[in-house]
């Protein structure tokens, strides 16, 4: 996996088009001058979480002594499961719950909204199964919350401009990419146990 494919992919998982909605509801009862300043807060508190499992991927891997192809194997299944939620929204807010009253405050907007489960698993992944190529890897979650920052920061007027029915569809297609990039790191995750099996 090169850095743009890395890039798209943790892009995808960060799901900015999904959580416009979500977003949107979150900051309905924060006055309109505060709203990006808050959107803002939370995307950098994501990016440093995010930056976190990056860096500290390896050790939290070695330590729990998780072999490469147990994480690809898992990380497949857990964006398998995201791009189905992706495709399939549930209609009661799914993981996120309901959204809450006031200032949202990292809970939910950058964990999990941004810098999610999903998110962290793909770093974890990267890392463990490419462990010199750490800046490239860094450079790709950077552009891909950059992508996701412009976006989020522009919620109000995507939301206006496209209608939340060309949102959801948007979603939905980068849900079917997303699906079949988890097909292809669970295949790829039970290849390499095969190999190494002896099969």
């Amino acid at each position: 996996m090169n850095t743009l494919s890395a890039g798209i992919l943790l892009f995808l998982i960060m799901d900015p088009l999904g959580n416009i909605p979500f977003f949107l509801s979150l900051l309905k009862d924060v006055p309109p001058q505060r709203r990006r300043w808050v959107v803002m807060r939370e995307l950098l508190i994501a990016l440093g979480v995010l930056l976190g499992f990056l860096l500290g991927g390896q050790y939290i891997l070695h330590m729990l002594q998780l072999k490469q192809e147990s994480v690809s194997i898992g990380g497949g299944i857990v964006l398998f499961l995201i791009g189905i939620r992706m495709v399939f929204p549930p209609v009661d807010g799914g993981i996120f719950g309901k959204p809450g009253e006031g200032e949202p405050f990292i809970v939910p907007m950058a964990i999990p909204g941004v810098a999610g489960p999903s998110a962290m698993a793909a770093l974890l992944l990267l890392t463990n199964s490419q462990p010199g190529r750490t800046a490239e890897w860094g450079i790709a979650l950077i552009l891909a919350w950059l992508a996701t920052a412009v976006i989020l920061l522009s919620a109000t007027y995507l939301f206006k401009w496209l209608g939340e029915s060309v949102l959801t569809a948007l979603e939905r297609l980068m849900g079917m990419l997303l699906i079949a990039l988890s097909v292809q790191m669970f295949l790829g995750g039970v290849a390499t146990y095969l190999h190494g099996s002896g099969f």
